[in-house]
């Protein structure tokens, strides 16, 4: 059973997943919160799973009351999968950087919300190699301080983890990162679960933001 809270200021939007949610025999809706704050004194009590996150919230808003879920340590095992209005948002890319594992557009069809919600809770990251990418690629090739992994981060890594840190970051699965190297996919995760541990990411969305912030991975044409 997925233990699912549900963060967003406005009550129909809350309304309308909490039935949603509950209808899947394998989620319980444990708690909403209309504001950031809320949501991150919930995550605690509530013992969630994962919390559904709007960004734009009063008090505090997604991407802190995020921020603030992944820096505790109570918290180690709560994900959270963002909602955002559109998927060019570049609050996207501070949500991810701050602990999100992917995003949803609030838009999508219900089946994909509750199977986005799964993919999550099962320790993998939302991410494609499409809108996703992109939108990570342009706002990181604009000029500002990298919050991530440095160039020399990747003297932790051997050649190999750099070549599959490579490919994670362009939005591969681990099926498809072990076809591109001629790994198993037993030895694809394991290489992605050591290279998480060396550059002490929470899950595969934060190697996404290294791979780019290391200057592993180069936005193409910066879009």
């Amino acid at each position: 059973m997925i233990r699912v809270l549900l963060a967003d200021d406005q009550t129909l939007v809350r309304a309308a997943f909490a039935m949603l949610v509950g209808s899947d025999p394998e989620m319980e809706v444990v708690g909403e919160a209309a504001t950031g704050l809320e949501a991150v004194a919930l995550a605690r009590s509530a013992r969630a799973d994962l919390v559904v996150m709007d960004i734009r919230m009063p008090d505090l808003d997604g991407i802190e009351a995020t921020r603030r879920i992944a820096a505790d340590e109570d918290l180690a095992g709560v994900k959270v999968l963002v909602l955002t209005t559109y998927d060019t948002d570049d609050h996207i890319v501070d949500a991810l950087r701050a602990g999100a594992s992917g995003f949803l557009v609030k838009d999508t069809r219900p089946a994909d919300l509750l199977a986005a919600i799964k993919t999550v809770a099962a320790g993998e990251a939302l991410l494609s190699p499409g809108p996703t990418a992109r939108l990570i690629a342009r706002v990181l090739s604009a000029p500002r301080a990298p919050s991530g992994p440095g160039p020399d981060a990747l003297g932790m890594l051997s050649e190999r983890e750099c070549q599959v840190l490579a490919l994670v970051a362009r939005g591969l699965n681990n099926t498809e990162t072990a076809e591109s190297l001629g790994l198993s996919p037993l030895t694809a995760k394991t290489h992605v679960s050591r290279i998480m541990g060396k550059l002490g990411a929470r899950d595969r969305a934060q190697l996404v933001i290294a791979g780019y912030e290391s200057g592993l991975v180069v936005p193409a044409g910066g879009s």
